[in-house]
């Protein structure tokens, strides 16, 4: 029948208190949920944490910052920003565009980031020279 939609699933998580896996850029990642077309994550960089440069292959995101502060470095052909996150801010990480982010304060930096497409799993960030170095 058209339009049949019997067979969609319900999904529903908490988020974990410790880490499913930790990102290609080092920082800790708590799964929020997916759909075959976008995944959602809470990305957590401690006190004092900078993470790996990296660029995505394949996947665009879309950041929102929960909690702390810091720094968000990216780069894309001839554009580059520094942005200052805090709690409230959004931020985008157009597909193969290089980035960085830090944290400069004294509480977790917590960001939740849509992922779309999913994220496909190993090899699709791969590391690049950034502005800081990395301490995770």
């Amino acid at each position: 029948m058209p339009g049949d939609r019997s067979s969609i699933a319900f999904a529903t998580r908490r988020r974990a208190a410790a880490p499913d896996a930790i990102a290609p850029d080092g920082s800790e990642v708590r799964i929020l949920g997916a759909t075959a077309r976008g995944s959602m994550a809470m990305f957590t960089l401690l006190p004092g944490a900078v993470a790996r440069a990296v660029a995505h292959r394949t996947v665009e995101e879309i950041w929102y910052v929960v909690a702390g502060q810091g720094r968000l470095w990216r780069r894309f052909d001839e554009s580059e920003d520094v942005t200052v996150l805090e709690a409230g801010v959004s931020a985008t990480i157009p597909t193969g565009a290089s980035f960085q982010f830090r944290n400069d304060g004294t509480i977790p930096l917590d960001i939740v980031a849509v992922t779309l497409p999913p994220w496909p799993g190993d090899g699709e960030a791969y590391r690049i020279e950034g502005p800081w170095l990395p301490s995770v």
